[in-house]
Parts: C-alpha cells; structure tokens; sequence
C-alpha cells in the first residue's frame, strides 16, 4: 500500500519499500525522484483502500457480467429480464465513495 499511496502523489516516482508499515519501513528513492515525506504518504492511505476496494468490486462485478456474456451473442435474443440485470451490475459502482460502501455492496440477483 505504501507504493501505491506514493504514486498516487508522484505516478512517476522510482521508489523502492523495504517493509509494510509506514512508521518503520525503509523508502529508497531513485535518482531524480523526490523524497515525499511519511505523512504525506500516510495521508494518500484512504484513497488507496478505496482504489483497492473498487478494484476487488469492478473485478467480482466484471465476472458476473463475463458470466453472462453469451446471453448478448447475435444469435440469441436476450430477455428484458436479463438486460436489466446487466444493467445494474454496469451501474454497481455508480455514487460509492467509501469502502464501507464498496464493501457493502448487494449484487442483483441472476435472472
């Protein structure tokens, strides 16, 4: 995670982490890459659980959808049933903006 936060501060940055936690871990910048201080990265934290959060539920909601794939082929018609299901798992991760949410989320159920 801490990799993470740091790129989200610096996409560019070479950076290598020896170690997990922020207070005791070892950060060795590359050259031409700008020291960013452990409170700055401890602040990007929430925004990285959030991305990751997203993540795990775009890649859960993308299978149920890849599930479902051949019912959208030419030679079958899809019922109305099954184009709404689509729909909401499409529009699943429309307004969340906390992992809570992100967590909390209840996929439709499988016509």
């Amino acid at each position: 995670m801490i990799i993470q936060a740091i790129l989200k501060i610096n996409p560019n940055a070479e950076v290598s982490v020896i170690g997990t936690d922020i207070n005791t871990c070892k950060i060795e910048w590359g050259e031409g890459t700008t020291p960013i201080s452990k409170s700055d990265i401890e602040a990007q934290f929430p925004a990285v659980e959030l991305d990751n959060a997203m993540a795990d539920l775009r890649s859960k909601r993308n299978a149920k959808l890849a599930d479902t794939d051949f019912h959208g082929m030419s030679d079958r018609t899809m019922s109305a049933d099954m184009t709404t299901y689509r729909q909401e798992l499409r529009d699943i991760t429309e307004g969340i903006t906390t992992v809570e949410q992100a967590n909390a989320v209840v996929f439709p159920t499988k016509p």
